[in-house]
């Protein structure tokens, strides 16, 4: 049985002899509890990334996920099957031939003998190690972020360590319509405070802007009377 699991080298080794489409045969170690000393096949290496427990070992007729410390590579010869010895082949006994006795004194009948009972004390069984549960290899978590900073809103998306999108940039009609889907006390006044606030702003940009306009309109005029 092999104690020590897999190392980098053999890691790499085993994804080199995948992808080749071969299944390297492995025997699961002591910290994999009940199953020591069985032998498996690798079958995929997934992502470390996501998971510690990226081997994927088929036994039997499961595939479940264990990490390189649960397994090493089996050594050379194990799994065979030792050649059967054929049973030899026993010959019938001659036919024993009469025998002339004359006055032979008879056979006294074999004493029978009662079979003895020996009470053996039971050894104690080593208790069993609880066999480590697979934990099965479920989709990664999905975050859809909506964020306002320097007066604009973006919309960004990851899944686990992936990023789906980069921060875009939404209306504010398409941001609080987002922000209605969550019945969350607060935050849908909390983005229409921001919407109320950004209205005023331009408002304010506005009246300035139209009464500069009307300046530079009434100083045009002025010029053209000069004519």
């Amino acid at each position: 049985m092999a104690g020590q699991g897999l190392s980098t080298d053999e890691v790499q080794g085993i994804r080199e002899a995948l992808a080749a489409g071969r299944k390297p045969r492995v025997v699961f170690t002591a910290v994999a509890g009940q199953m020591a000393g069985q032998l498996g096949q690798v079958v995929e290496l997934t992502d470390p990334e996501l998971s510690e427990e990226f081997v994927v070992v088929r036994f039997g007729r499961d595939e479940l996920p264990f990490s390189p410390a649960d397994v090493a590579i089996a050594p050379k010869g194990a799994g065979r099957k030792p050649a059967e010895a054929k049973p030899p082949v026993e010959e019938p006994p001659a036919p024993a031939e009469p025998e002339f006795v004359l006055d032979a004194p008879p056979v006294p009948a074999p004493r029978r003998e009662e079979p003895r009972v020996e009470q053996q004390q039971a050894e104690p069984k080593p208790a069993r190690r609880a066999v480590k549960a697979a934990k099965p290899k479920g989709p990664a978590g999905l975050t859809v972020t909506l964020a306002y900073a320097d007066g604009e809103w973006t919309v960004a998306a990851q899944q686990g360590a992936k990023a789906l999108a980069k921060p875009y940039v939404v209306k504010p009609a398409e941001a609080l319509r987002m922000v209605a889907l969550v019945d969350v006390p607060g935050v849908q006044e909390a983005v229409e405070q921001i919407l109320a606030a950004e209205r005023a702003e331009a408002e304010q940009q506005a009246e300035k802007l139209r009464a500069e306009l009307a300046e530079i309109e009434a100083r045009l005029a002025e010029l053209r009377e000069a004519h």
